[in-house]
Formats: structure tokens, C-alpha cells, sequence
């Protein structure tokens, strides 16, 4: 499968926003971690969205390792994939199932 292209939900991007923020504020080091984790599982889900199993209500999830948090995400049609939530892993399970 090529490369695919990404769409973020508007609440998935104020969600990593405000994990960088939050790491941010603690330390700049944490921050960049964050990101560049972030970006990593971006670039992975974009290579091969296929990749990991089928998680809930028709999603899957890359979970990062150095963080508590998932990227959801489900398939779409044709060469998009739809970000649907950077949750944290410990808070509120499942709040985007709605989206």
C-alpha cells in the first residue's frame, strides 16, 4: 500500500496539543521526546496503516511507548486515514467513540 494521507479530527490536534504543552511545561527535553514519538507513530501509521490489529468500534491504535497515550485512528477510502484521538491512556477510556 503507498503512503497514505492523513486527517486529523480538530479535537485530536487540541489533544496533542495539549500533551506538548503539558510536557512542555515540565521540561523542554520531555517536550521534544513527546513530539518526535508523536511524529514517529504519524510516519508509521502513514507507511502502513494496516499494521496494527483492529482496536474499537471499527479503529485501530498505536500506542507509544515512552508516553501514556494512543493514536487512534480508523481507515478511510482511497489513501486516507482519519485521526480520531491522541488519548491518554489512563483518562476518561473510550470519550472518543463519539467522534
Amino acid at each position: 500500500m503507498p503512503v497514505v494521507s492523513l486527517e486529523f479530527d480538530p479535537e485530536a490536534i487540541e489533544e496533542a496539543r495539549a500533551a506538548r504543552a503539558w510536557y512542555g511545561e515540565r521540561s523542554r527535553r520531555a517536550e521534544v521526546a513527546y513530539l518526535t514519538e508523536l511524529r514517529q507513530a504519524l510516519q508509521r501509521i502513514r507507511e502502513a496503516p494496516q499494521r496494527w490489529p483492529k482496536f474499537d468500534h471499527g479503529t485501530r491504535r498505536v500506542v507509544l511507548h515512552r508516553f501514556p497515550f494512543s493514536v487512534i485512528y480508523r481507515i478511510g477510502k482511497g489513501d486516507k486515514v482519519l485521526i480520531l484521538a491522541v488519548a491518554h491512556d489512563k483518562r476518561r477510556p473510550g470519550y472518543w467513540k463519539r467522534r
